[in-house]
């Protein structure tokens, strides 16, 4: 009986991280694209280039995230334990996607910060 409990759970989980992983990349990565624009001075094909890259890591990291912790260890045989487990793996990996997000973001900041400076050091030197 236990193990129809696991599969069960593992059948709630795994959909339900794929969605998470999906939903939070193509909403940062959809909107990361400004940012990647700004960063390369408007070049779409290097800006297009690097997002799909950055999206491919995120999708790397955190699929192999979730499928990592997938282990499911019931306390009890009962549905209370399976629903307490999941609540734990689900909560923890939306945290952990969450800091993927802002680690994400700080990336694309910093690159924007990064590209503002060179175009004023740009500007510096032509008038020059």
């Amino acid at each position: 009986m236990e193990t129809s409990k696991i599969l069960t759970g593992y059948a709630i989980y795994l959909p339900l991280a794929l969605a998470l992983t999906f939903f939070v990349s193509r909403t940062l990565f959809r909107n990361g694209k400004i940012f990647m624009l700004d960063i390369f001075k408007g070049r779409e094909d290097i800006a297009n280039a690097t997002n799909r890259l950055f999206e491919t890591g995120f999708y790397l990291l955190n699929l192999g995230f979730a499928l990592m912790i997938l282990r499911l260890d019931l306390s009890s045989n009962s549905y209370q334990s399976l629903v307490e487990a999941l609540s734990y793996k689900i909560g923890g990996f939306s945290i952990y996607l969450g800091l993927m997000l802002f680690f994400n973001l700080y990336f694309f900041f910093r690159g924007k910060r990064k590209a503002k400076e060179n175009r004023t050091e740009e500007r510096i030197v032509f008038k020059a």
